[in-house]
């Protein structure tokens, strides 16, 4: 069977989507795809090891024997064996996906938001006609390999975000910013790399991808991650075994409420907090209920170095998480809304507290419309428990308001701009229109605001303002206006409208 092209793979995929339209809510096509796609797969490449055991072995009860494969399928809960049957097609299905999951640790949840069962959504009809379309090609790692089946499964969400709008956003970040906060951070091999609220995991997968375009081992590094939704947290979970990544960890649940740590000992997750060599995140903009209710009496975890956000602002709870969670020596990045950055307030007072600190290294403006769902501008802060020497006492602030490319729908980075917008802030210098390099405290002196344009520009230089000659002008016509006031006033009290 000929090899699938990636664009082949795509068009195939994004198929079944349009099997379920006018039956299945869009926001909901992403759980029900993936899950097929998934099971076909897993099925799949179950059946190409089984094929090449037995080749070698000549033994079928040995080629079959579950230790010898990645992963285990009951043999009545196979593709093939589930096809045999026409009815309660639904209701098969969840079955077969129920034993996959009680045969395999790693896998155990990944189908939980997926239910066939309900017959009028999918009646039998439909389940048939979605089934024969995953036929039309297999899907072995001949066929298509993890990588390449990883890009078609982020193509799936990608598409998935846009056509629902902010919902998808909440799960999945463009993969340009991603790469531009990996390449920011820059791991090494055998690093520690974490993300409090991971998603789909497109950050970890990225920090992998950025070690094999660089030539390095990236089976050396190791993932961590948390995601409170469990429907994304399966999503995440698939994601990474169809990129053929093992080594990644994660958790389910809320991580401001309730962290979650590894332990390697225990091969389990314990409450707690971890400490990793990289850090990255794009949490939720502006969470309204966040555990202000936990925190205002101090973090049970100790987090609150800074103090305690807002009620209805929860940003900088998920960055004082992601600086606990740093060793001495580590990094992070994290996609913030502007008003983290000079908002007053109790966001004022931890702004405050990180500038003395001297954590912040680098603030990164992205240009607007760059999410799904939301066409304002967003920003990086980049941050070091410990700054290189040569960096201690400044901020880098990056404008990159004018660095992006216009889409139709929304905009988008470039290579170019990715590559342009990393090296700013790996040189950590003045460069004219897009970055200059601030003492702390200059931003002292205007009150701890960290307001970009405030300190890098990106069009013609700004015009000096003469203030005292602008509010003189404001009250030469506020003058007028009054001397105008009057004069009408006065006619109108000689023809009588008025006393």
């Amino acid at each position: 069977m000929a090899k699938l092209s990636q664009q082949e793979l795509e068009r195939h995929l994004w198929g079944a989507a349009d099997i379920l339209r006018g039956t299945v809510d869009a926001g909901d096509y992403k759980q029900y795809i993936f899950g097929l796609l998934f099971y076909k797969r897993l099925c799949d490449v179950w059946d190409e090891e089984y094929e090449k055991l037995l080749a070698e072995t000549g033994d079928r009860n040995e080629a079959a024997d579950p230790d010898e494969h990645r992963f285990h399928i009951p043999p009545e809960h196979r593709w093939d064996a589930m096809r045999q049957q026409s009815t309660q097609i639904g209701q098969r299905l969840n079955n077969a996906l129920a034993a996959i999951e009680d045969a395999n640790l790693r896998l155990r949840g990944v189908f939980n938001s997926v239910d066939f069962a309900n017959q009028d959504r999918f009646s039998d009809a439909l389940l048939e006609k979605l089934l024969a379309h995953f036929e039309k090609h297999r899907l072995r790692n001949a066929d298509a390999p993890a990588d390449m089946l990883g890009d078609a499964y982020l193509y799936l969400i990608k598409m998935f975000a846009e056509g629902a709008g902010k919902k998808g956003g909440e799960f999945y970040t463009p993969r340009s910013i991603v790469r531009l906060m990996v390449e920011i951070i820059d791991p090494r091999p055998g690093m520690s790399v974490y993300d409090p609220t991971c998603g789909s995991a497109g950050m970890l997968l990225e920090a992998v991808q950025y070690l094999k375009d660089r030539g390095e081992d990236a089976r050396s590094l190791s993932l961590y991650g948390q995601e409170k939704n469990f429907a994304t947290w399966g999503i995440a979970e698939i994601n990474l075994f169809l990129h053929d990544v093992d080594d990644a960890f994660i958790a389910k649940g809320d991580t401001i409420l309730s962290p979650k740590r590894y332990d390697p000992k225990a091969r389990e997750f314990v409450e707690g907090v971890g400490a990793y060599d990289r850090v990255l995140a794009n949490p939720p903009f502006s969470e309204k209920v966040w555990g202000y209710e936990v925190w205002q009496n101090g973090d049970p975890f100790g987090r609150d170095d800074y103090g305690c956000p807002p009620k209805g602002y929860g940003d900088l709870a998920f960055v004082q998480h992601m600086l606990a969670s740093l060793k001495d020596d580590g990094m992070l990045a994290v996609v913030v809304p502007h008003g983290v950055l000079f908002r007053g307030g109790a966001e004022g007072r931890i702004r405050e507290a990180m500038l003395a600190a001297d954590v912040i290294e680098a603030v990164v403006g992205l240009a607007p419309n760059l999410f799904y769902g939301a066409g304002i501008p967003a920003a990086l802060l980049i941050c070091r428990k410990k700054k290189p020497a040569e960096r201690r006492g400044k901020v880098l602030v990056v404008n990159g308001d004018a660095t992006y490319q216009s889409g139709k729908a929304q905009n988008f980075l470039t290579d170019e701009h990715v590559k342009a917008l990393a090296d700013a802030v790996h040189g950590f210098a003045d460069i004219d229109k897009l970055a200059r390099v601030v003492p702390v405290a200059e931003i002292a002196a205007n009150a701890f605001n960290l307001n970009i344009s405030r300190y890098a520009q990106t069009g013609a230089d700004a015009e000096a303002v003469d203030v005292a000659g602008e509010v003189a002008k404001l009250q030469d016509l506020i003058a007028r206006r009054n001397d105008a006031e009057a004069v009408m006033f006065s006619h109108l009290q000689r023809l009588g409208y008025v006393d």
